[in-house]
């Protein structure tokens, strides 16, 4: 049973000021296995080093292949505490083959539109670095907590933003919250009844974490 299944007979909360003055993040959050997917990385300066160092505080075990001119000793050794592939060129359209997602990196607008533009054809998901109209998703603050992982975005508005928020929930979510989740994961498992049983029972006993009584 999926987490959105348990709280399936929830009612969506009421829209906040932003949203009724027609402010509204519509974009959808996913998780993606990333250890099964064949990630291109373009670029391994800077920026690049921070969308890498990202990826693997999240997914270590990612599959990403990094494509560069030059990289930073940072780089290169992430790339082998990680067992990633580098490859020291130019990008060229044939790199684009068996991917699944393109992330960017690079000081030069016109390589990046291109990649972008090859990446739409071949119905690529891409990210351009720092150019949010030449991005499918955005890499937005995370919070983990064993099996618990919480995504923040701002719309690709303010990264500083996430980056609070994320500070925030990592200070108040107790470290203990994934014994909670194992525990609920085998208390499932020995629920009885029918469906819509066992999702009133489980909403029944994960009201403390409203704060309901």
């Amino acid at each position: 049973m999926s987490d959105n299944l348990i709280h399936s007979n929830i009612q969506d909360s009421a829209p906040s000021p932003s949203e009724r003055a027609g402010e509204r993040n519509e974009l959808y959050p996913i998780f993606l296995k990333l250890h099964q997917l064949n990630v291109l990385l373009i670029g391994g300066g800077n920026v690049g080093l921070e969308k890498l160092s990202f990826l693997l505080k999240s997914s270590p075990n990612a599959n990403v292949e990094i494509v560069a001119t030059h990289f930073l000793p940072e780089v290169l050794a992430l790339a082998k505490k990680h067992n990633l592939v580098t490859t020291k060129s130019k990008f060229k359209k044939k790199m684009l083959k068996k991917r699944h997602l393109v992330i960017a990196c690079i000081n030069d607008s016109k390589v990046s539109k291109r990649v972008y533009d090859l990446s739409k054809k071949r119905y690529l998901l891409a990210n351009i670095a720092d150019t949010p109209e030449l991005c499918d998703f955005y890499l937005g603050g995370i919070v983990t907590k064993g099996n618990v992982k919480i995504a923040i975005s701002t719309n690709g508005k303010s990264p500083t933003t996430a980056k609070r928020l994320r500070e925030f929930f990592e200070e108040i979510i107790p470290d203990d919250i994934n014994s909670m989740v194992e525990n609920l994961n085998e208390y499932r498992k020995t629920l009885k009844g029918n469906f819509q049983e066992k999702v009133d029972k489980m909403n029944e006993i994960t009201q403390v974490l409203k704060g309901k009584q």
